[in-house]
């Protein structure tokens, strides 16, 4: 049952996540923890962290991470949670891919008709949205940001920003910044 539900889920964020990976977290979080409570608010916020330090979409990669997470947490095997992080990642990619090849084909046919320009404008504010929803919904009592948090990011900020230092690297000296400073 559980990964019927999971399939239902990820194809309907697939299909209604505009705006990329970080506009389809309040969508995922709506579903996954609020809804379904396959993952605590906790694990949903781990997840989102791995899924932004590994290479890939966040969306899809936080799918893949979902996926095995709710099935292992549903008493299922190591193997059969695979099963579980394959069937996520397929069902989120399966919608855009159809409606990129749809719109593909005819978009160069009605590129420059004020209706599918008005609507395509209209979509950009609430992809803005759903990213701002997205960075609200992670702030909450189970990511408490204290001034130790506050130095990270503005070291890590004045240090990518003013003296280019490559990100792998920047993640990295975070790391070993929170080791430090929370251990």
């Amino acid at each position: 049952m559980i990964f019927l539900q999971l399939l239902w889920v990820y194809l309907k964020i697939g299909l209604f996540g505009f705006g990329g990976g970080y506009a389809m977290l309040s969508l995922i979080q709506a579903d996954v923890v609020d809804n379904y409570k396959w993952i605590t608010l906790q694990e949903f916020t781990d997840i989102v962290a791995i899924s932004q330090m590994t290479p890939g979409p966040i969306g899809i990669n936080s799918a893949t991470y979902i996926g095995y997470t709710a099935v292992h947490n549903a008493g299922y095997s190591e193997w059969v949670s695979m099963l579980g992080s394959c069937l996520t990642t397929f069902a989120v990619c399966l919608p855009s891919f159809i409606l990129v090849l749809v719109i593909s084909y005819y978009y160069s046919k009605f590129k420059n008709n004020r209706y599918v320009a008005a609507a395509f404008l209209g979509l950009r504010p609430a992809t803005v949205g759903l990213i701002a929803a997205a960075a609200l919904l992670l702030m909450n009592s189970e990511n408490f940001i204290d001034y130790k948090s506050f130095l990270i990011f503005g070291a890590a900020f004045i240090l990518t920003w003013k003296f280019k230092v490559h990100p792998i690297l920047m993640i990295l000296l975070a790391g070993v910044a929170g080791l430090i400073l929370y251990w």
